[in-house]
């Protein structure tokens, strides 16, 4: 956690130590497998660098390892903050991670379909939400000033730009709190705009402070392989969602029923505008939200999946 904080916001002293500690960590920690069965790999065992943890893993210790990933990573994909350094993430290593692994779990099926070019053993277990100890509160539609709200890290927040001018045009109307929760504050020119800088330990309670969530994107590679977390996590907290139709969205959406979804930007003013206006539709969906998380992406729903990995 310390190192992932480093990386959106240190320096390079703290970022390169980091980095190092963590190799040394995971070095250790190859002398602790001995009796493990099978490994549980997600996404890469070190931040940076080629696939050396996993090749010693799969080809030296001879551990069977399950590798499971929820995004596009075989794409480079960084910040102007680490710009100079995005070529030792190694991109590349992804498809041997998946070449060497046992089994596969992927988000989606984009996903899906890409690993399965280095491993036939590939299953689809849509991200999960644990909707019993952690996404277990809700918003809370009653108080004064409609929260409209977006979460992600500085690195996605370029999805925001489009939709700012619709949020500035409702501002000359309407009375609304627009917030972002991230790592990094926002340059937008918004009256409304408030900030929670992301922290882990208060991260349920700040998003319940939305009445409406946001979720834009662009229908780009990278996003085909987004498996829809943002907005599960606000129709876990039963949080009205707007999505953009893109990728797997339009199978966790279902317009006008369990959230709503909006390709222009007049449909996303109009929806905001409905939303902001209706505080039982909002209830409406939220519940809806939440019932849809629980019967299809919830922890409890995908545990014998998941099980099933292990067997």
């Amino acid at each position: 956690y310390k190192t992932w904080q480093y990386l959106y916001s240190g320096g390079t002293v703290k970022k390169m130590w980091g980095v190092v500690s963590s190799f040394f960590r995971r070095f250790g920690l190859l002398f602790k497998l001995h009796n493990a069965d099978q490994l549980f790999i997600h996404r890469e065992v070190a931040h940076v660098g080629p696939p050396i943890f996993e090749w010693i893993i799969a080809k030296i210790l001879r551990k069977k390892y399950i590798y499971d990933f929820d995004d596009a990573i075989w794409l480079p994909n960084y910040s102007e903050s680490n710009a100079r350094f995005h070529r030792l993430k190694a991109y590349w290593k992804v498809n041997y991670c998946m070449k060497w692994a046992s089994k596969i779990s992927a988000g989606n099926d984009y996903l899906a379909n890409y690993a399965k070019q280095y491993n036939q053993n590939v299953q689809i277990i849509p991200t999960t939400i644990d909707t019993e100890f952690h996404h277990s509160i809700s918003c809370n539609h009653e108080q004064n000033k409609t929260v409209i709200g977006w979460t992600g890290t500085h690195t996605t927040m370029h999805y925001l730009n489009e939709l700012i001018p619709v949020l500035i045009e409702l501002e000359e109307t309407f009375d609304f709190t627009f917030l972002v929760i991230s790592n990094e504050e926002p340059m937008f020119e918004l009256r409304s705009l408030a900030f929670i800088k992301w922290e882990k330990e208060t991260e349920i309670q700040d998003l319940a402070k939305m009445n409406i969530g946001v979720m834009p994107l662009q229908k780009d590679i990278w996003s085909e392989g987004k498996c829809g977390f943002k907005g599960l996590q606000y129709m876990a907290l039963e949080i009205p969602t707007i999505m953009s139709p893109v990728g797997v969205n339009t199978t966790i959406v279902q317009d006008g029923i369990n959230g709503l979804l909006a390709t222009s930007l007049e449909e996303w003013k109009e929806k905001l505008i409905l939303l902001l206006t209706d505080k039982e539709l909002r209830k409406n969906l939220g519940k809806a939200g939440r019932k849809t998380v629980e019967e299809r992406y919830s922890v409890k729903a995908n545990q014998e999946k998941y099980l099933g990995l292990f067997q």
